[in-house]
């Protein structure tokens, strides 16, 4: 049975989506083309981003490939994170599924924000109420 040449996984939060490829190499993360430090700056720490690694014992393993598309840069993110996550399962889920689960990395946060409706002003804020 040969490894297959990556190994992927898709990972969700709010309204941003990232597609994760995992390849054997010395840790190195690019997102949309870019370093970490590009694309996020000072937003994010990068700490948050490689936690799924560190969970599992894989620092410095492998090169991670990201496409990451919508929402804001928390978003991405953990949608970054969560792929991440996810994409390792792949590599060994018996091995790793417990320490991820532990850590909270295969949960998608499912909060997004609540859609406007009509006659208020925001979600649920309604317009101020006039006696006279």
């Amino acid at each position: 049975m040969t490894t297959p040449a990556y190994f992927q996984g898709t990972g969700r939060r709010k309204t941003a989506v990232a597609r994760v490829r995992l390849m054997p190499g010395e840790g190195e993360i690019v997102v949309n083309g870019r370093s970490l430090e590009q694309h996020f700056g000072n937003a994010i720490a990068e700490g948050d981003l490689r936690m799924p690694f560190r969970v599992t014992a894989t620092e410095g393993r492998y090169n991670a490939m990201i496409k990451v598309e919508g929402g804001g840069v928390t978003g991405q993110a953990g949608a970054i994170r969560h792929g991440i996550a996810r994409a390792l399962l792949t590599v060994d889920p018996e091995g790793y599924r417990l320490p991820l689960r532990q850590a909270g990395l295969l949960t998608r946060d499912p909060r997004m924000k609540e859609r406007k409706k009509y006659g208020l002003k925001r979600a649920r804020k309604a317009p101020q109420y006039t006696k006279r």
